[in-house]
């Protein structure tokens, strides 16, 4: 039988030699154990935290329920009195009324959104928001508008935004084709945020949004869900969240919690009415037809919680926040000194409101390679994970941090920028006596 003329195996190596052309190949790398980390999501370091440790191993060592894995899904035989307990607790904790555990943020976003929109439903989302909302929104019977990010009202779009606010399009939601399904309250309108966005760092104008839900949105159809991945564990009280910070406990829909970034284990909780969570385990496929969490991550998670919740981590918190405050400081004086041009080298202006500083550069590459020869781990995060022409290295700074790492990072990115500058102007030397020999001849 004759081979056929392509494989699928050619097709695959053209379209990652076209990425790697484009210098966006994507690889999987091993951490450098002795680098000091500026890249994970880590933001308390409870990850490896000594007391955080000792603990988990003495809920290991003093339980009679300990087993690898749970074996099945909850639906079957993987639900467990600790997994109904632990989901009770972290209620509570968050000051809502029920929730339901998931294996992550991704598992909880896609299950959510895949399957809470009903037919001629409109689920209105941040244009920045996580691809695993993407993905839920995909599997939906709703109809999806993007909105410019964080812009609540139409004054808050730039010029140059392509999308319109979120006034802006539940305004048009009013006037559409189905304006008055919508208007009666019969079309409900899902509106999907985040707390904090986890490549810029900024935080979401979450009361402004709220409000502007209830006001275009009077006969209650618009839920409001807030994706609190980044900002569970640092923001508000004991790391409640930042629904919690603003008290909006009551006026926000659901909210996801997951527990893979500042609270150092995996996993994520989707904090809904009790009603939803029946709903969710009746039709959320990623909850149904997949393995429960086994107790060894259960108890990871009682026990980051147990942290928070004894106020063990403010010390870390308040360690953070300094931080924060100082790169940013160290940064600006980089720019002040050296003067570079925006698509080189650039950061935000404003204080950083998160762990979570960008700094822009259509180099970011280069830019990580030579921070990480030089012990620092900082990631380059490039099109298309961001839009086209937002290159940046992801610095995300971590309560383990010390001013000295800060002060060494800055130290690398200084000495790459001033490398930077002296080959640029070689470049432009050697390309000016290019063209005047060509001239000549």
């Amino acid at each position: 039988m004759a081979k056929p003329e392509k494989h699928l195996d050619d097709t695959y190596k053209s379209l990652l030699a076209r990425r790697e052309a484009d210098s966006r190949l994507r690889c999987l790398t091993l951490r450098n154990p002795g680098a000091v980390d500026f890249s994970s999501n880590d933001y308390l370091s409870l990850s490896t935290h000594p007391e955080i440790k000792s603990a988990y191993i003495s809920h290991l060592r003093n339980t009679e329920q300990f087993s690898l894995g749970s074996c099945g899904s909850r639906l079957l035989d993987g639900n467990t009195t600790t997994a109904e307990w632990l989901e009770a607790e972290i209620v509570n904790f968050h000051g809502a009324l029920a929730g339901l555990l998931f294996n992550s943020g991704f598992e909880a976003n896609t299950g959510l959104f895949s399957c809470a929109p009903q037919p001629g439903d409109y689920v209105v989302y941040d244009e920045l928001i996580h691809a695993s909302v993407h993905d839920g929104m995909r599997l939906s019977r709703a109809r999806t508008i993007p909105f410019a990010h964080n812009c609540v009202l139409t004054e808050d779009v730039s010029v140059v935004a392509k999308l319109g606010s979120l006034d802006d399009v539940l305004c048009g939601l009013l006037k559409g084709e189905d304006s008055e399904r919508v208007r009666s309250g019969k079309s409900n309108v899902f509106i999907a945020v985040e707390g904090v966005y986890s490549m810029d760092g900024d935080v979401a104008p979450l009361k402004r949004i709220v409000e502007c839900v209830e006001r275009r949105l009077p006969k209650g159809n618009g839920y409001v869900i807030v994706d609190e991945a980044h900002s569970t564990g640092w923001i508000g009280e004991r790391g409640r969240g930042l629904v919690c910070q603003l008290g909006l406990e009551n006026r926000v829909w659901a909210r996801v919690h997951t527990f893979g970034k500042a609270m150092g284990c995996a996993g994520a909780i989707v904090l809904c009415t009790p009603t939803t969570r029946s709903y969710l385990v009746n039709y959320a496929r990623s909850l149904i037809y997949t393995t429960a969490m086994g107790y060894p991550m259960l108890a990871a998670i009682q026990t980051s919680y147990d942290y928070l919740k004894m106020g063990r981590a403010d010390a870390l918190l308040k360690n953070l926040l300094s931080l924060m405050k100082a790169a940013h400081l160290l940064l600006l004086s980089i720019c002040h000194r050296h003067k570079p041009p925006p698509q080189l080298f650039r950061i935000n202006s404003t204080p950083p409101e998160s762990p979570i500083i960008p700094i822009f550069s259509e180099h970011a590459r280069d830019l990580a390679r030579h921070c990480q020869q030089r012990g620092y781990t900082v990631r380059p995060i490039v099109a298309p994970t961001v839009p086209k022409g937002t290159d940046r290295v992801r610095l995300c700074l971590h309560a383990a941090n010390t001013v000295s790492d800060v002060q060494g990072l800055c130290l690398a990115i200084e000495q790459w920028l001033e490398e930077r500058f002296v080959k640029d102007s070689l470049d432009s030397t050697f390309s000016l006596a290019s063209t005047s020999g060509t001239s000549k001849l």
